[in-house]
């Protein structure tokens, strides 16, 4: 069984593929080992983002352990990740329609026990190593920006470079934005950071208990929940480097917001192959 569904997975490879440079052969000999197809390096990494396993462990006679790291390394250098994932949101904006009105913003700790660039003392996790995530989403719980930090590092100092990441959209953004935070935002650095940015907030008052289904906040938990429970990777974080990191979570970006297209497409269309059950 694929980790991801093929309806799912087939799309962001027709994609990914597009965005991969040529291959320039300059071996002086030209008689080296053939090249491991793209595509066989590409399915070991989903399965490496969705299972969580090591690169020993998927690892087999067709592609071994060195060559995963070594093309991802190729692909992150050449930007291919954050290129998916923009593409992936556009695509999203165009066809359904991105829900800027409305942002969400929580931060995430996770697991990080091999340490690294990005890991710290985790203040939920009897200071063992974690990495924090801080997620932007729309109105609608879309992902569209993600920074990550030390999971020792508040949350409140993460939300500038966090709103930041809506430059991806250039100045297609509404004169007016409501964004929605918990109380872990409520200070006055967090509303000086509002006022400067032309943005409205909603943020939750530390020790008033606020029910999350009163407001629209609970999308950026369900979509911190679709990280965790939906890939490993993301959840026990094995990598140590920042970069390898924002890779994988862009790759998971782009399945959720590819998923979430088809459930969408699926709710709001009809056509003659139409799937009898949702995908």
């Amino acid at each position: 069984m694929p980790a991801v569904p093929s309806c799912i997975i087939e799309p962001i490879w027709d994609q990914f593929c597009a965005l991969i440079p040529p291959v320039v052969d300059d071996h002086p000999l030209g008689c080296h080992r053939p090249r491991v197809a793209d595509r066989v390096v590409f399915d070991k990494l989903v399965q490496v983002l969705v299972l969580g396993a090591a690169y020993d462990k998927i690892a087999d006679t067709m592609c071994s352990a060195t060559t995963i790291r070594r093309r991802r390394d190729e692909w992150i250098a050449a930007e291919i990740f954050p290129a998916l994932e923009q593409i992936c949101l556009e695509a999203y904006d165009k066809m359904v329609g991105l829900d800027l009105g409305d942002l969400a913003v929580d931060g995430c700790i996770t697991k990080a026990p091999c340490g690294g660039e990005a890991a710290g003392r985790s203040p939920v996790d009897r200071g063992k190593q974690g990495t924090k995530r801080s997620v932007l989403v729309d109105g609608d719980g879309i992902p569209l920006g993600t920074v990550i930090a030390p999971a020792n590092r508040h949350d409140s100092p993460l939300l500038r470079p966090t709103l930041e990441t809506l430059s991806r959209f250039g100045f297609d953004l509404p004169e007016q934005i409501t964004v929605h935070l918990d109380a872990g935002y409520d200070s006055k650095p967090t509303r000086e950071l509002l006022e400067e940015l032309g943005c409205d907030g909603e943020i939750a008052v530390k020790g008033v208990p606020a029910p999350i289904q009163n407001t629209k906040r609970w999308v950026v938990e369900r979509t911190n929940a679709w990280h965790n429970r939906g890939f490993q990777k993301l959840a026990v974080c094995t990598e140590k480097r920042a970069r390898v990191i924002e890779a994988f979570i862009g790759l998971a970006n782009a399945i959720i917001i590819t998923r979430r297209l088809l459930r969408e497409g699926w709710t709001r269309h009809r056509w003659d192959t139409r799937p009898a059950r949702r995908p």
